[in-house]
């Protein structure tokens, strides 16, 4: 397993760390074996897990990252950080501290969060949220696996560089980078806002550092700072370039992009390869610096390069961020889907530029994103608009950025031969591909209208290849699945996860039963069973641990689709009508449905389980409810 991957969970959303086995993911039972990673996952990390989340709000935690979720019912709702969706699947419960995606099956608790959107391993979470929460953290002796201590050492690595980048750049090795700061009118404010430096072209910088440290070769070889030669030696991997430090969502520095300051030296821009902590098609330039900005304006700014998103920032726009030397990947839209649904595509004039936007513009759609394309004039990238034209004229631009089709529109015209009829249809197929993302009747009817006009072809050519466009393109969404759980089931689930004080009787009463043996969730009734019988106390982490993922999911629907909290009298009248036959069960169910939907001011429903009620029980007929 290579150091990237190893510290992630193999199974996206399980609640289960890499490096922990589910059956040793309880805080209560005895020191766990070594598990599948070869790692023992030691006391104190469990008992530190426990005690994170019990003093983080899984709710504020999650919604740091993007997610706007909204109250419903005991729990909160909102759009999957995890996959693209536009009916909200996503529930958070803030008393099970627990969440679970209808849609595509995520699920876990604030940990497992943390690890899978930072895609970070189960210790550095730990340490991600104790330091958010001003909460100390146990030596890390005690809890370190092998490749928590090597991501460790590479991230500590990485500080080092940064000191010595920036103490060259404002030292006599600095000049040259210094000059071209000022050509391109870098302010020494924003220097030291983006931790600018220079990497000097010795070669040997860094490996004297690293070497007074005693890092071990292995480090140094996977720390993307430093490259072997074929006779084992190492140099510097970054040499007389102007340095750009690049950060993750919480602000440490995973890497860099260097910029060659000697005119043959090539390429133009130098980026870290992948290593342990640094993931390029995953990050965004300057999103953990941005992301206050663009909750605040509603908006974010997407340019092409760590020049544009300086100089925007410095403008006054910081809702601003840039792929890191690549282009545009789905990782880089879904970090910005986390935060924003509003983007506005600023990538430079030239045909490069324009093919990258309209490359990028299929990605974002992909992700339901809302795109507007920001068009400069004077061929200016971002950078040199807002120091030539003033950030009065920037605003401008912003404010007049098109709609992403329209822009396709443009380009379609000027690409072909608007007067033949071969033209115009080279033009219609060139927009063909983001119709299938206008999911929306009327506004497909609307733009087809429009673009008919724009391109002279048939109103109706138009809105039937839009139709067919929508067509081969349409993906079966995903669907909230309804839990195959009776309702009774549900209920006790609940009741003894949610309601600790009626554990015992239900237990109890439940055990000696043979209706548990029918029920679908009969593997989680034995589960609470065992937990009951070795701890004691129930925990939704408790018995979550001890099932295959399967009943995860089962155990997951059943809690988040119900709501509240039910009387003794309640759930003891759910143990006795488990017990039932199937069709006394039925009957005597719907009547307790009723019930509540009576109680709940639902009558249209209730209604409509009353008139179930004589298929079943041919005495039921007039009857109330309750049976009167």
């Amino acid at each position: 397993m290579s150091p990237v991957t190893a510290g992630l969970s193999p199974n996206r959303g399980t609640g289960i760390p890499a490096c922990v086995l589910a059956s040793d993911y309880l805080p209560t039972r005895r020191m766990p074996p070594p598990n599948r990673c070869g790692i023992i996952a030691s006391r104190a990390a469990m008992e530190f897990a426990e005690q994170l989340k019990s003093s983080v709000d899984i709710v504020s935690v999650i919604q740091e990252y993007g997610p706007r979720l909204r109250k419903s019912g005991n729990n909160y709702s909102g759009l999957c950080p995890f996959h693209n969706e536009k009916t909200p699947s996503f529930s958070v419960s803030a008393t099970k501290q627990f969440y679970y995606c209808f849609g595509c099956h995520a699920k876990g608790d604030v940990i497992n969060f943390v690890m899978e959107i930072e895609k970070i391993s189960f210790y550095e979470a730990l340490k991600t949220l104790a330091e958010r929460h001003g909460i100390p953290m146990p030596k890390r002796s005690q809890y370190a696996d092998e490749d928590s201590k090597l991501r460790g050492a590479v991230f500590q690595m990485h500080e080092y560089a940064q000191e010595n980048f920036r103490a060259n750049l404002d030292g006599p090795l600095g000049e040259a980078a210094r000059a071209y700061l000022a050509r391109r009118g870098v302010a020494a404010a924003t220097i030291e806002q983006f931790g600018l430096g220079y990497s000097d072209r010795s070669g040997r910088a860094l490996l004297r550092i690293f070497d007074q440290r005693t890092f071990p070769a292995a480090q140094l070889e996977q720390s993307g700072l430093v490259r072997k030669r074929d006779d084992g030696t190492f140099y510097d991997y970054f040499r007389n370039r102007l340095m750009f430090p690049i950060h993750n969502e919480s602000g440490k520095i995973i890497g860099f992009g260097g910029r060659a300051l000697a005119a043959d030296d090539n390429p133009k821009y130098l980026n870290s390869p992948e290593t342990p902590i640094y993931r390029k098609s995953a990050v965004l330039y300057n999103l953990h610096r941005a992301k206050e900005a663009i909750h605040k304006e509603d908006r974010v700014i997407l340019v092409e390069g760590y020049m544009d998103a300086i100089g925007v920032t410095a403008a006054g726009f910081g809702a601003v961020v840039a792929s890191c030397g690549t282009a545009l990947t789905l990782q880089q839209v879904q970090a910005i889907k986390r935060h924003i649904q509003k983007i506005a595509v600023n990538f430079d004039p030239d045909t490069p530029g324009a093919n990258a936007a309209e490359r990028s513009i299929n990605l974002l759609l992909q992700e339901g994103l809302q795109i507007r394309i920001v068009e400069l004039d004077g061929e200016l990238d971002p950078d040199e608009y807002c120091k030539q034209r003033g950030a009065g004229a920037y605003q401008q631009r912003l404010d007049a950025a098109k709609g992403y089709f329209f822009w396709l529109a443009d380009r379609a015209r000027k690409k072909n031969d608007m007067r033949t009829a071969e033209g115009k249809v080279a033009a219609l197929k060139a927009l063909l591909p983001a119709v299938g993302h206008i999911t929306d009747r009327l506004d497909r009817m609307t733009i087809a209208n429009e673009v008919a006009g724009y391109i002279g072809v048939e109103r109706g050519i138009v809105l039937d290849s839009f139709l067919k466009a929508v067509a081969d393109r349409q993906e079966k969404a995903f669907e909230k699945p309804k839990v195959a759980l009776r309702h009774d089931e549900r209920m006790l689930l609940n009741a003894l996860l949610t309601q600790p004080e009626m554990c015992e009787e239900v237990i109890e009463a439940l055990k000696p039963s043979e209706a548990v043996a029918a029920f679908l969730s009969r593997r989680i009734f034995q589960a609470i069973f065992a937990v009951h019988d070795s701890d004691g106390a129930l925990s939704f982490d408790g018995v979550n641990a001890r099932l295959e993922e399967a009943d995860r999911n089962l155990l997951a629907q059943a809690v988040f689709t119900e709501d509240g909290q039910y009387t003794r009298e309640e759930v003891l009248a759910a143990v006795r009508r488990v017990s039932l036959s199937d069709e006394q069960n039925r009957v005597a169910e719907i009547r307790a449905r009723i019930k509540e939907l009576e109680r709940a001011g639902n009558m249209l429903e209730a209604l409509r389980l009353m008139a179930e009620l004589p298929k079943l029980d041919p005495g039921a007929k007039g009857k109330r409810a309750g049976g009167r």
